[in-house]
């Protein structure tokens, strides 16, 4: 497979991008922490051919990007008022939601009931999103390899196995976001991350220190 570098501005990317995606292709992209490499959420067989990309075991969930608060309804059975109070908030950001999963997601993003989700706040990232829908992303590296902030790591580890590159520049990188369980009456915090637990204690105005 020939892999394909391309400008994240340049006029026809976005475009591009889409209909690589709709055509069951992978794409990956920059993001406000590392670049992820992603597949259209819905389309089952592009979301299986991630795993076999990345080498990543097939137990591991993909989570799901989206455009907006809006779009979680396109991914979840019921949106947790919990999840809804914690996106108003931190969304778009590095805080990722853990709700119910909808029945229209393919299993092979999460054998659980469940799927983790995110708005990511990166102006690209998220005009991608808009236009192309709800994406599985996992970062853009190979299983066990580091993670890329830069289209040139990119293509260092994946040329060959996606169909396009998005070259946005430099990346953040850091921490990975934080992980909230959202199924409860009371959150969990699953990963810590960025969003440390008293900034949201503080907008909940919960305990988490049994989520430790």
């Amino acid at each position: 497979m020939k892999t394909i570098l391309l400008p994240a501005d340049a006029p026809q990317a976005l475009a591009f991008a889409r209909e690589v995606l709709r055509g069951g292709g992978l794409v990956a992209f920059p993001t406000d922490t590392v670049y992820g490499v992603g597949a259209l959420a819905f389309d089952g067989p592009a979301v299986e051919s991630i795993y076999a990309v990345k080498g990543r075991p097939v137990e591991r969930a993909i989570p799901v990007l989206l455009g907006g608060v809006d779009d979680l309804g396109r991914v979840t059975v019921e949106v947790p008022p919990l999840a809804l109070t914690l996106a108003a908030r931190y969304w778009p950001g590095p805080l990722t939601l853990v709700v119910p999963k909808s029945p229209d997601l393919p299993e092979v993003i999460s054998a659980a009931p469940t799927v983790g989700v995110r708005v990511p706040d990166h102006p690209f990232a998220r005009a991608l999103l808009t236009a192309a829908g709800p994406l599985a992303v996992t970062s853009a590296n190979l299983s066990g390899g580091a993670s890329p902030c830069t289209a040139e790591e990119v293509r260092a580890q994946l040329a060959g196995r996606i169909a396009l590159i998005l070259d946005g520049g430099r990346t953040p990188g850091g921490v990975p976001s934080t992980v909230v369980d959202c199924l409860g009456p009371e959150p969990k915090v699953l990963r810590a991350g960025p969003i440390s637990q008293k900034e949201l204690m503080d907008i909940l105005g919960l305990n988490f220190s049994s989520a430790f």
